[in-house]
């Protein structure tokens, strides 16, 4: 009995405890709902709504819808064309409103706190913004609007192209910043060029006499001097030659020392004057026959120095023939080997000097009243990454039937031989020197979606900002619209930001 008791009490105990736990939710659940019917109630009462952490409310024209108790306006940007503008409608419990009964302003703030300022009118069903929205599309968007006797406010972002690095990541990232600002541009004109070989300084070794080639010195690429000795033939040719040589050089010995005989009689009374006058005229046709053997062997290139070897050393080979290079140069071609017969018409070496060489330019008929002889141009190849400048001092006066192109020539120094005969190369010809009032460094321009941008800074944001791009000379292009002068863009690494801007606009597709 007293046991059934106890365990009643506790029951009921227990069943207070809930009743008192679920009193006590009630009122804090009222107490919440009351806060925040209060705070709901203060936001109206302040007249601005401000949807920047809801998400974006679709209206049916695919715009931003914006509520009120039962106004809404849905604000569309119109991209459809190269003239975007706002229209906006306007709707009472989502029944259109006549535009003329709206009043309606909104207020873009851009990156750099630039305010831009946009008053609306009815344009048919909607209402029409009365300026262009310029790029970029990224802004805090402030709506102001009057309908019935009432105010009412908005306030939301719409972001596009931005990304957001610290500085020390932005420096981690070797990001690079310049002031847009003027430049003195001179902009050029870009043709295609190729090195050739300076065919001026084409030389083309023959050995003019035939024979048989017992030694060879040089091969392709070697560097020759001139005067080098750069191979060896065994010729009969030369051999008669250097015999012939040999023996009027003896005769002439025999008929001067006769001569000097019959001079010293003829002044003794001994012999008569007509000897020594025959003696004499001997001596001249022996030295002229000598003179005619030696005029032989110089033009086949010997050296006064080889006459008085060969007249002296009787004893050496007769044969022997040296290949002598006539200017320095590189080997270029080689048509000689060993135990070959040649001709003395034969090709057999071909040198070229390389410390200078010719770039001959493409010269496109829409360009030729632009270039003159005697311009200064710029040639350089970005394979090699060289540069170098010339002068164009050949014009060619026909076009290519086939091409339709013209063909200048531009000289220019290779002392080291960096340039190398075949090697495509860039040649630029300077056409305006002119001053544009803002410019950037080349480097700065990317391409996203089809577009050209630069990417502004603003503090640790940087906004990709469409431009329109006007000349450039290689180095620094011109931009016509997009930035003005004294806004800090992105000049170099400016990729690493397209690729971070990507991958926010991939995780923001997702």
């Amino acid at each position: 009995m007293g046991n059934n008791r106890a365990q009643g009490i506790q029951t009921i105990k227990k069943y207070l405890a809930i009743g008192i736990v679920a009193l006590v939710g009630i009122i804090l659940a009222w107490f919440i709902l009351s806060m925040e019917k209060t705070t709901v109630e203060e936001e109206h009462d302040a007249g601005i709504e401000k949807p920047k952490n809801s998400p974006q409310a679709k209206g049916s024209h695919g715009g931003r819808l914006l509520s009120r108790d039962n106004f809404q306006i849905e604000v569309v940007l119109d991209e459809r064309d190269t003239t975007p503008y706002f229209k906006v409608y306007a709707f009472d419990k989502g029944n259109p409103i006549n535009p003329d009964e709206v009043k309606l302003t909104i207020e873009l703030l851009r990156l750099g706190r630039k305010v831009d300022v946009i008053n609306f009118g009815r344009e048919g069903e909607y209402l029409r913004g009365d300026r262009l929205v310029e790029e970029p599309h990224s802004f805090d968007i402030k709506v102001f609007a009057e309908w019935n006797g009432q105010s009412y406010q908005w306030e939301y972002l719409q972001i596009e192209g931005r990304v957001e690095l610290t500085p020390d990541a932005a420096q981690a990232a070797g990001i690079v910043t310049e002031i847009a600002c003027p430049v003195q541009m001179k902009t050029v004109l870009e043709l295609p060029g190729e090195i050739k070989i300076n065919a001026d300084t084409v030389v083309h070794v023959v050995p003019k006499v035939s024979g048989v080639v017992s030694q060879v010195y040089k091969n392709l690429g070697e560097t020759v001097k001139h005067g080098d000795v750069i191979a060896v033939l065994d010729s009969r040719e030369i051999a008669e030659l250097k015999s012939a040589c040999i023996a009027a050089g003896k005769r002439v010995e025999l008929a001067r020392a006769n001569f000097k005989r019959k001079e010293r009689l003829w002044k003794q009374k001994i012999s008569s004057e007509k000897d020594y006058l025959a003696s004499r005229q001997a001596l001249a046709e022996e030295e002229i026959n000598l003179h005619a053997a030696t005029q032989k062997l110089l033009a086949l290139g010997f050296y006064e120095a080889d006459l008085k070897n060969i007249l002296e050393k009787t004893d050496e080979s007769l044969t022997r023939y040296e290949v002598r290079a006539l200017y320095n140069g590189v080997v270029i071609e080689k048509h000689i080997s060993i135990g070959e017969s040649i001709k003395e018409d034969a090709d057999i070496f071909v040198v070229a000097d390389l410390s200078t060489i010719w770039v001959d330019v493409t010269v496109y008929a829409r360009d030729l009243n632009m270039i003159k002889i005697g311009q200064n141009v710029t040639v350089r190849s970005k394979i090699l990454d060289l540069e170098t400048d010339g002068t164009l001092t050949y014009l060619g006066s026909l076009i290519g039937e086939q091409t339709r192109t013209a063909t200048g020539r531009v000289v220019v120094q290779n002392q080291n031989r960096d340039w190398r005969p075949g090697l495509f190369v860039t040649v630029e010809l300077v056409r305006d020197d002119v001053s544009v009032p803002v410019a950037v460094v080349s480097d700065a321009i990317q391409n996203i979606r089809g577009r050209s941008v630069v990417f502004v800074q603003q503090g640790n944001l940087f906004e990709a900002h469409p431009v329109e791009l006007g000349r450039s000379d290689g180095r620094w292009v011109e931009i016509v619209k997009g930035i003005l002068p004294g806004e800090r863009y992105v000049a170099k690494n400016s990729f690493i930001l397209k690729s971070e801007l990507g991958k926010s606009e991939e995780i923001h597709e997702d």
